[in-house]
């Protein structure tokens, strides 16, 4: 065993995987955190950051179920003896050969997980945060558990009563996702939550139907050019393409007194004919009904920008209501073979081909009426306890210094495969709510951030990131072998299936609804995260269990420990560096592109050129210090760099932490400030969306529907804002005072 002034960097991220013993090796470089969160089925945020403290640098994690299950497998499963003049590669390796060696771990801690629906603030969730508490703690993880009382909604009672057509006999909805027979989870099935929508607002409206297709402010300007009035109308629209909140905000926009969102056959049931559903097949049943937040904003909306903690101030939550900070008109959420009930009584215009369902269903009209809705939701508002569990690995070399790996664990049911999502009204919270409450402390410490929403629902990987990740994404597919073809690697496969094969796409952190909102969008944390995607139907549902991720998400668990394996692989890598992987030449070339499709859709009254020759200079600035890193190098190599210039090595990655930090505006977006990143945000009206230069986007999008002079002047002291914050990263790359 090492003492702490031995110990490697990688230790660190190593600490997931080690043996049972009086004490845990550490990494050499900085600290690693686990944080884990407790929410009932909300979908503001509620995430688990577990955080441990490697030597150099550390980090926390946050789990869902299917992330808590991979990392408790790993801890239990990378018996690690350190020797002195061990390198640190062989470090590396061992975790990557031991971490895919046991998917048996992996799917027992995910049954525990999901044994009972766990929604934010329930008593099954706080159950599930204890085992994870407890098995960290076996292993000799140091943790423990910081709670939040945060502002949530449940369901009180909910009612929904369609009249067809005048003189016809009403048709009551009974709401209720069927069991199955042969369920596994029956004698629980009463524990799932009646479907809704956290945050929704309480009501009892009576209209006219109109239907919205997915509800974008696209739809509703279709509409307003067929002759559609939406105003006084009951919204009909489908999931599919718009967060959920965005689309009860733009009915109430459109002037409608309530939104149904229903999941439709065409996107969720395989299109419809003898397509199948679960169990047999991955399909969505047709009383399957997809929960979740409506809230648009990020953490508490009682506590905005500082934490929820016992005590704290905060606002009135009918004040929060009377603000519009959350939804204005009463929603719910209904089964594919409700929506279509409801389709049938709309008549008016028939809508265009892309608004109509699969090639079985009636035909789509917009209405509005003849049906009439009434809709009745009286939502149970309370403040409840949310847990976060942390673990921490201390480092021995700078453990002032964190990586953080996150996820969260909270579920809107079963949240086999995303208890994130499934819990994100409540999971954004905890993450949101823990990041507000150590806002400065990870300003100044935070290395990186990385995420793991979904970490299975099919057989597709993909990736994204902050760009001065890119590099290190690619390096770490390379390590790790495609668990569905073992003569290749997950990078080879990912290559194979991107449409710019060769070379992989590397998505954007820019949506919300997600863990990595907070760190990246509020408070300028580099960050990354990797899935195995693809159709994934009973999102949000009763259905999303372990049956389903057993049967059709990842029949062997393979995709678990591959994901598992290229997240410890990359926490290893930020933790055991000497100087931090990050390539800000991949962030200027993107800015690069980003800026020429901005000038594509601007008036020719508005210049970007300070836009272009502030990243001109930033890509100067990356050249420079990756050839200052490359000398340094070459001349004295990193062993005797550290030793003899621990200074040097800290000043470096300073520079490189710190860059990220500079994107951001105090002031943050006009009408957004909790958005502060000048580069990266969710789209205005689709928190699903990522956006570039959102601040200008928002502008021309105003400037466009008002085309007024000050208007587009307000476009253009948008571009220089963004200017300046690329200004500042290049100073902070540099490290030079002008």
């Amino acid at each position: 065993m090492l003492h702490d002034k031995e110990k490697t960097n990688h230790e660190v991220a190593i600490s997931f995987h080690f043996n049972k013993r009086k004490k845990t090796p550490l990494s050499s470089f900085s600290s690693l955190s686990v944080i884990t969160h407790h929410f009932p089925c909300l979908r503001t945020a509620t995430r688990n950051p577990i955080s441990k403290r490697i030597p150099k640098l550390s980090s926390m994690i946050t789990v869902t179920a299917a992330i808590y299950a991979i990392f408790l497998t790993l801890s239990t499963s990378f018996p690690i003896v350190f020797s002195t003049h061990t390198p640190k590669s062989y470090y590396h390796s061992l975790f990557l050969s031991t971490s895919l060696a046991d998917n048996a771990s992996v799917a027992h801690n995910l049954y525990m997980l999901t044994r009972r629906p766990h929604v934010a603030g329930t008593e099954a969730n706080a159950e599930t945060a204890d085992y994870v508490l407890t098995t960290l703690t076996s292993h000799n993880i140091n943790s423990h558990i910081v709670s939040y009382d945060v502002a949530l909604t449940y369901p009180d009672s909910r009612s929904l009563t369609l009249t067809p057509k005048p003189g016809h006999p009403p048709v009551a909805f009974d709401l209720r996702q069927e069991i199955y027979a042969g369920d596994p989870y029956a004698d629980v099935a009463s524990q799932v939550m009646p479907t809704f929508h956290g945050f929704a607002k309480s009501g009892d409206v009576t209209a006219p139907v109109t239907y919205a297709n997915y509800g974008g402010v696209e739809d509703f300007t279709t509409l307003k050019e067929m002759g559609v009035n939406v105003s006084g109308t009951i919204v009909l629209a489908r999931y599919g393409k718009v967060f959920r909140g965005d689309i009860v905000h733009n009915a109430y926009t459109a002037g409608a007194v309530g939104t149904i969102i229903y999941s439709d056959r065409k996107d969720y049931g395989g299109g419809g004919k003898d397509a199948g559903w679960f169990p047999e097949a991955k399909w969505l049943p047709p009383t399957g009904a997809q929960m979740g937040n409506v809230y648009t904003e990020a953490g508490d909306p009682t506590t905005p920008g500082w934490p929820s903690n016992e005590g704290c101030e905060r606002r009135d939550y009918e004040e929060v209501e009377r603000l519009g900070i959350v939804p204005s008109i009463p929603s719910l959420p209904v089964s594919g073979a409700d929506g279509e009930t409801i389709m049938k009584s709309i008549g008016g215009k028939v809508a265009d081909e892309d608004w109509q369902g699969s090639d079985d269903a009636p035909t789509y009209r917009v209405g509005p009426g003849p049906g009439v809705l009434n809709l009745n939701y009286k939502a149970k508002k309370t403040i409840a306890t949310i847990h976060n569990v942390i673990g921490m690995i201390e480092g021995s070399e700078e453990p002032d210094r964190y990586v953080i790996l996150g996820n969260h664990r909270d579920a809107w049911t079963f949240g086999a495969v995303d208890p994130n999502s499934g819990t994100a009204t409540l999971l954004e919270i905890g993450s949101t709510e823990w990041v507000e409450d150590n806002r400065e402390l990870l300003a100044s410490r935070a290395v990186a951030y990385l995420n793991v929403d979904i970490a299975v629902s099919g057989d597709e990987y993909s990736a994204s990131a902050t760009p001065q990740l890119d590099e290190l994404l690619k390096q770490a597919a390379k390590q790790v072998q495609d668990p569905d073809n073992s003569s290749q690697t997950v990078y080879d496969s990912w290559a194979s299936a991107s449409s710019s094969s060769p070379s992989v796409k590397i998505e954007r952190l820019g949506g919300g609804g997600s863990d990595f909102a907070a760190f990246v969008q509020h408070i300028g944390v580099a960050s990354l995260e990797v899935t195995y995607g693809g159709a994934y139907p009973v999102y949000h549902s009763m259905y999303d269990d372990f049956v389903w991720m057993e049967k059709f998400g990842d029949p062997m668990f393979r995709r678990h420990i591959a994901v598992a394996s290229i997240w410890g692989y990359l926490a290893l890598q930020l933790a055991d560096k000497e100087i931090l992987p990050f390539n800000y030449q991949s962030y200027a070339e993107e800015l690069q592109r980003n800026a020429e499709e901005l000038e594509d859709q601007i008036s020719n009254q508005i210049t970007v050129t300070p836009l272009l020759t502030s990243i001109d200079a930033l890509s100067k600035a990356a050249a420079k210090i990756n050839n200052e890193i490359k000398g340094i190098e070459e001349t004295i190599g990193w062993a005797s760099i550290v030793k003899a210039d621990v200074t040097r090595v800290r000043e470096i990655n300073d520079r490189l932490m710190m860059a990220e930090r500079a994107f951001l505006d105090r002031e943050g977006l006009s009408g957004r400030p909790w958005y502060k990143h000048m580069i990266y945000a969710p789209a205005k009206h689709n928190v699903y969306g990522t956006k570039y230069f959102p601040g200008i986007d928002d502008a021309i999008e105003q400037a466009k529907r008002l085309n007024t002079e000050e208007s587009w002047k307000v476009v253009q002291h948008e571009v220089w804002r963004v200017s300046r914050a690329i200004n500042q990263v290049t100073k902070v790359l540099s490290g030079e005072l002008t």
